[in-house]
């Protein structure tokens, strides 16, 4: 049984979206981020940088107990672990990585600002707000052409896919019609019909 830690976050429903697609027994133990529960003493030794997701996988390497923070960390580990949903050599597997860290390090980030100053922020910051509404606008257009004429981000249904996802469903905070970006809108919409990520949308 894994247990993750998480809350509900494009970041940690990354990870509950590939456990119900390997359909993996696991446990879930909220992290009440809003009150700051990240920065408990207990969960700061699952995950030192204080953020969700994490996981603690008792049946790991070699068997033995394994613990990860990062989601793109885990993401990897668990098709790894499962041999689903990431290319095990070759050209395949580093395309899907690539998308995946181009959403690790792109398409999260800078969407997450953008959430941050059209949503959260005490004070309207105009420069902000154009800033990161735009490159919002721009990461969607990458994506837009990337999944052009395709059903899935690379080849086949995959990690990518499970990291992009819950991020372009918050499409509304980053103010972007998807209107506007119809391979996104067709692909966000043949996602949303697979059960398993349905109920990973769904946790905690």
């Amino acid at each position: 049984m894994i247990d993750l830690y998480t809350w509900g976050t494009p970041n940690g429903r990354k990870v509950s979206i590939m456990l119900e697609a390997c359909r993996l027994h696991y446990s879930v133990h909220p992290i009440d981020i809003l009150n700051n529960a990240q920065f408990d003493a207990d969960f700061l030794k699952i995950s030192p940088n204080n953020k969700i997701p994490a996981i603690v996988d008792p049946d790991g390497p070699g068997g033995a107990p394994i613990q990860l923070f990062e989601s793109g960390a885990i993401l990897i580990y668990l098709a790894d672990k499962t041999g689903e949903f990431l290319p095990t050599e070759g050209a395949e597997r580093y395309e899907v990585l690539q998308w995946l860290m181009w959403q690790m390090g792109g398409f999260g980030p800078f969407l997450g600002q953008a959430h941050h100053f059209n949503r959260f922020a005490a004070e309207k910051v105009p420069y902000a707000i154009e800033r990161y509404t735009q490159e919002a606008k721009r990461l969607w257009g990458v994506l837009d052409a990337q999944l052009n004429g395709r059903r899935f981000v690379c080849n086949e249904l995959s990690i990518a896919d499970f990291a992009i996802y819950p991020w372009a469903t918050r499409y509304e905070w980053q103010g972007v019609d998807k209107a506007d970006f119809p391979s996104v809108s067709a692909w966000m919409e043949q996602m949303a019909e697979l059960p398993f990520v349905d109920r990973g949308m769904q946790v905690p």
